[in-house]
């Protein structure tokens, strides 16, 4: 679970630090670089996203995939260290089930409310 949530964490940085950062192209399909030389993608087709990533700090890239089928979304991917990972959100009400497996092999569960997670 620490890596997989390494792996986002990483990702929402590199998409934190985009607040400078300059993007190019339209809702469906957008290219952006930051300051520091990272740069990403992302592709939009109905209820797909296809996201990719570069750090160009370290060089190493990263990818993302999610496809969301009513109150369901798949996610998967691979880490910047080239593992794989993948992730089940489940939205039942206002409580979110989340299953996977993180970029180190682990399987994990959580469930989230109003109230957190656990």
């Amino acid at each position: 679970m620490k890596a997989f949530i390494t792996v986002i964490g990483t990702s929402l940085l590199l998409l934190s630090t985009t607040a400078a950062a300059v993007c190019t192209g339209s809702g469906s399909f957008k290219t952006c670089t930051d300051n520091q030389g990272n740069n990403y993608t992302v592709q939009k087709f109905g209820n797909q996203t296809y996201t990719t990533g570069h750090n160009g700090r370290t060089g190493s890239n990263w990818s993302s995939n999610s496809t969301t089928i009513g109150t369901t979304t798949f996610q998967n991917g691979q880490s910047a260290d080239g593992n794989t990972w993948n992730q089940t959100i489940q939205n039942i009400g206002d409580t979110q089930f989340r299953s996977g497996t993180d970029s180190n092999g682990n399987s994990f569960n959580s469930t989230c409310n109003q109230y957190g997670c656990y």
